[in-house]
């Protein structure tokens, strides 16, 4: 079973990802901002995806995404940028960071379930 880390600092918006994905056959981990995020990474090796809000305190998802850049590239972890934001700045700084998908909320369901089957391979 797929191991996935969601990292959002909006409680709904995980339990949503959360509920989603786990019923996709996905097993779920949560994290609060990008720091937190860090350390699960960091924590757990066995991770298929991250997937992760770019907007949060403490660390953004993208500060985080280029701290562990090397680190996710080197794992062959995707990340998946699921935020409100569209700015195609943002958008570029992620992809050189590492990422490999960029959801905007509010989300079609179908749409997040798809993405994260096909980065891990389900």
């Amino acid at each position: 079973m797929p191991k996935v880390l969601i990292i959002d600092d909006a409680a709904p918006i995980r339990q949503q990802v959360k509920n989603l994905l786990s019923e996709a056959g996905f097993e779920m981990l949560e994290a609060v901002d990008g720091l937190d995020g860090a350390g699960k990474i960091q924590e757990h090796l066995d991770l298929s995806l991250v997937i992760c809000d770019v907007n949060m305190p403490n660390q953004n998802g993208l500060d985080m995404l280029e701290a562990l850049s090397c680190e996710i590239i080197a794992r062959s972890l995707p990340v998946l940028m699921l935020t409100a934001e569209g700015d195609a700045a943002a958008v570029a700084r992620a992809k050189k960071a590492g990422a490999k998908g960029w959801i905007i909320k509010p989300f079609k369901e179908h749409i997040l379930v798809g993405a994260a089957k096909k980065l891990v391979g389900m």
